[in-house]
């Protein structure tokens, strides 16, 4: 996989985090490994990246945790709320037209002389 241009990922961590959420409850880990693979590899997340997400998203009202108890582990799960959702759209909202802007100028033949 290539390295990926920080510039570049800039607000998509919250966006993929907040996305995968609003379809099922996840784990930290599991998260990991889920944007790894919906993303088709394109993304691999570290989770000193998630963690620290999840955690702000959670403290802002974006995400809901609870603790259960799986194979005598204890782990956190992550459910995206009503107020996450709300900003799940805006977020769409704003990456659909940032990402048709650009597709719009790199489908332009420039004449650069």
């Amino acid at each position: 996989m290539a390295k990926t241009n920080a510039v570049f990922m800039s607000g998509v961590p919250e966006l993929l985090i907040l996305r995968l959420l609003a379809k099922q409850e996840m784990y930290g880990y599991e998260l990991v490994k889920a944007i790894q693979l919906s993303s088709q590899h394109a993304f691999s997340l570290a989770e000193g990246v998630v963690y620290p997400n999840l955690h702000s998203l959670e403290s802002k009202g974006f995400l809901k945790a609870r603790e259960r108890q799986v194979d005598g582990r204890n782990r956190v799960y992550y459910q995206t709320t009503a107020k996450g959702l709300k900003r799940l759209r805006e977020l769409q909202g704003e990456w659909n037209r940032v990402s048709e802007g650009i597709e719009s100028v790199l489908r332009r033949n420039l004449c650069l002389a």
